[in-house]
This record gives structure tokens, sequence and C-alpha cells, in this order.
């Protein structure tokens, strides 16, 4: 029971089941790509681990772009010699060839430092902010202090540096919380970042996942301690056995309908910090408004594709806002929408045919998205002329009606 309930909880928080081990279907990339691992210091010494994956025929005469992902799930599986089953966000862009890249971010997995959640965006104040570079390389200060933007900053610029036949450019991509910090790394980004794809973004946890739209969603209970407990130091094993696990649930609805009130929950989660800061923050105050990512979309010059399902029940107000604020802020950026019959990240697999409970939109659809619209976009800006002449429209939004794709300029 206990390994069934992580595995729900893993396609719950991330849209798809988590990194698998090893197998056959890995033989493709284990023939294609060099996996590396490092510990890549941030600006205040901190250091994430980081797995990059770099294709095998990669050289002075034929370099590849970087696409990146950070996450808080973890990049298994660890070591050097141990491969996934798949890279990047689809077949098609693994056989395209890029070098991919995954990080656990700070306090998660193998990586140094301490755990946040939605870390609060720091922006540089003047005259700071007229050199982002100068800040993001030099020593941790008051004024610049690290975020998720100024790792992910530091963190291409080590890549540029110290990995091997790239071209220059940066792509990278994230469902669910991974969208979060995609969308996070697109603010005040490096220069060399070119194409970002928010997906399922996490932009406000008032708004989304453990709040829709202000009110608590008690089926999240389960995954307080995915995100309530620090590592004790860096691992690859799983630290969170949720205490209730104990209980030997057989029905969640159940367990929790005799649980009575809400404050019966300290039984289990008293020492879990972040159940205490969302009882001791019942309402949309400071704590949950400095967490919030959409006030610090501004100046984003590089390309952006937010996507979307639906029928996603855990981050449908993040996709939308992301895209809508940064249309707001920043003319002139490349800024496109991406919506499908999907549930929570549920473009990132195929199904064959694509259904929502008993409801039938047609076949294929993901696969459809991934070449035509996902791969074109990454390509375009990372590989191609990167000068926004993509083909692609303003929005693709799946029309759940008529099943069917519909485009639109504006």
């Amino acid at each position: 029971m206990k390994n069934r309930l992580f595995s729900l909880l893993g396609i719950l928080l991330t849209g798809a089941v988590s990194a698998q081990p090893a197998n056959v279907a890995a033989d493709y990339v284990r023939q294609h790509f060099q996996k590396s691992e490092y510990l890549i210091p941030m600006r205040d010494g901190t250091k994430l681990h980081t797995a990059v994956y770099v294709p095998k025929d990669a050289s002075e005469t034929q370099k590849y772009p970087i696409m990146m992902q950070r996450t808080c799930y973890s990049v298994a599986p660890y070591g050097a010699d141990q491969y996934p089953a798949k890279l990047g966000p689809s077949t098609t862009l693994m056989q395209d060839g890029y070098i991919f890249v995954y990080q656990d971010v700070r306090g998660r997995y193998l990586s140094e430092g301490v755990w946040t959640n939605m870390t609060p965006n720091l922006p540089d104040p003047a005259p700071v902010a007229a050199s982002r570079k100068k800040a993001k390389t030099a020593p941790a200060t008051a004024a610049g202090s690290p975020d998720e933007s100024s790792d992910t900053y530091d963190t291409i610029e080590w890549l540029l540096k110290n990995i091997k036949y790239n071209n220059g450019r940066v792509g990278q991509w994230g469902i669910s919380y991974p969208g979060f910090y995609t969308v996070a790394g697109a603010v005040d980004a490096h220069p060399a970042l070119k194409a970002s794809s928010p997906q399922a973004p996490v932009s406000d946890f008032f708004f989304d996942d453990f709040h829709h739209n202000g009110t608590f969603i008690q089926a999240y209970i389960f995954t307080y301690p995915v995100f309530g407990i620090q590592h004790p130091k860096p691992t690859t094993e799983n630290w969170f056995v949720p205490a209730m696990f104990n209980d030997n649930i057989r029905d969640g609805y159940q367990w929790q309908y005799d649980l009575g009130p809400l404050k019966n929950m300290d039984k289990y989660y008293k020492d879990n910090f972040y159940w205490q800061e969302t009882v001791n923050h019942p309402n949309y105050d400071e704590f949950w408004q400095k967490r919030n990512i959409l006030p610090h979309l501004k100046n984003v010059k590089h390309a952006v594709m937010t996507v979307g399902g639906w029928f996603d029940a855990e981050d449908l107000y993040g996709p939308l806002n992301v895209y809508k604020t940064l249309e707001k802020n920043n003319a002139g950026t490349y800024n496109t929408l991406v919506m499908g019959p999907f549930g929570h990240g549920r473009w990132s697999a195929e199904t064959g045919h694509t259904l929502h409970s008993n409801v039938y939109f047609g076949d294929s659809i993901a696969t459809f998205y991934q070449r035509n619209i996902e791969a074109k976009f990454f390509n375009h800006f990372l590989k191609g002329a990167g000068d926004g002449k993509t083909g692609l429209p303003e929005a693709y939004l799946f029309d759940t009606g008529q099943k069917t794709w519909k485009t639109f300029a504006k």
C-alpha cells in the first residue's frame, strides 16, 4: 500500500510517474548520450547536484544547445553509469539532439542547502539591477541573495563554461512544480537563455494546488511530508515517508472522513513546517503574496511558450495567468499559449486514445503537440534562426466541443 500511495503522489504532484530506473527502453539514451554528474557551486557557495547528458557525436563541428530542467522531485537515476528511460520533454526532442541537464534544487536529494516552498523572488535593487550579470556572479549579499532566478543564472553560466560542445543557447522546461522553476528562471534571465516552456506551472500556491482560489484542498493532506520536511543531508533516497502510512490506510476518503477537524492533523504534522505555515496563514497574507512569481514577470526578453490542460485539476490557474501576465508586461516578447484536452501534464506522454474520464477527444493528440508545437518552438529558438518566425500562432487551443485544435493570432 505504501508503494502504491507513493506512486499516486508522484502522479498527482508531477503530472507523470517519477523517474524510472534504467531498463530496456534506456538503451537509446545509453547508446547516444554520455552522462556526467556535477556539484555546481552557486554564488553563495551552495552546491547543487546536476546530471548532464551530452550526445556522443558532439564535437567542435557538431555542437548542441542545452535543455535544462530544475526540479524538487529528484533527478534519478543517480550515478554516472545509470541512465533514465528517456530524456527531455519528448522522444522527438531527445532524438533531435540536445545536451540535457537535470538539477536537484536547493535542499532536495543530492543538492546542498535549505529547501523552501515557492522560493520568494528577490530582485536586485538599483543600481545592482542595471547589471544582473554582476549581481549573479558576485558573492551573496543582502542586495543579491540567492533565489531560483539566481540559481538558474549561475547554473547556466557554469554549464556554458564547463560543458564542451554547447552552441551557446539554452532552453528550459518543467511540468507542475518544475514549471514554477521554469517561470522563476525566466526572471532576470541569463542572456544565453533563449527559450522557456513552463508547463502546468505553479505560479501562486494560494490559487493553485494547495488552495484553489483560496479554498484549501483537503486531498493534498497526504502530500505535506513531501514539502514540509527538510532532508537531513544530501541523499538519493526519499526521506519524507508520511507518518499516517503506519495507519495501514486502505481508503483515503474514509481515513480523512474519520480524521474529523483538520486540527487533528497535528497528531501527524506537528513538526511539519509546511503544514504549520499553512495553518498559520489561512488568508492571502504577505507569506503567500511574496511567493507569487507573477508580479516579477517583467523585462522577459527571451521566447516563452506556456502549456496547460483544460482538465488539469492541479494547475489551471498557473498557465493562464503566466501567459496573461507575460503578455501584459512584456511588449514585443515572443509569448505563446498552448492549452490541450489534458489532465495534469498528460501532454508529456502519448496514451493513444486521448480521454478525460469517459470523454474521447481523438487519437495521438500528445504526439501532435510534441512534434508540431513543442519541437518547432525549441528547435527554432535553440537551433534555428531564432527570429520568432516559428510558423506557430499566438495561441494553440483545443476546442473540446468540436474536438479539434484551433489557432488564434491574438
